[in-house]
């Protein structure tokens, strides 16, 4: 039971789930910025290139050999570089915006920290002995 307990208040900490809460709004971010890439840039970029659908691109290292009915023997053997380019682009916009994130938190504590902490208010005890010397000085 110790060891329960013990797991327990360990996955209960703040710091863990904040963690876990920053993982899945990562990931659900990650499928975002793919489909808005997927389907809106990718397009876009390849009207601008004549047409060409990057997923498709690619260099054939050998090619699939078909039976006389046309049914795949051997599929082909290619390198895929079309799909590495659209996650390499999903790649730099993610990390930019992680960048500006990451940005601001850190000029926003800056400026908390900047900010000077208001003195304490004195004390019964210290407005007491403020009120005996200024009744002694009179």
């Amino acid at each position: 039971m110790g060891m329960l307990k013990e797991f327990k208040d360990f996955a209960m900490k703040g710091n863990l789930v904040d963690m876990a809460v920053a993982f899945v709004m990562g990931a659900a971010f990650g499928k975002i910025v793919s489909a808005f890439i997927n389907g809106m840039v990718m397009p876009i970029v390849g009207v601008l290139t004549t047409g060409i659908d990057f997923k498709d691109l690619k260099i054939v290292l050998s090619e699939a050999q078909l039976d006389a009915a046309g049914k795949v023997i051997k599929p082909e053997a290619a390198l895929m570089y079309g799909d590495f380019i659209t996650v390499f682009i999903d790649f730099v916009i993610v990390a930019f915006v992680m960048f500006l994130v990451v940005k601001a938190m850190i000029k926003a504590k800056k400026k908390q920290e900047e900010v000077p902490a208001a003195p304490p208010a004195p004390t019964k005890e210290q407005e007491l002995l403020s009120e005996i010397r200024d009744l002694l000085k009179k």
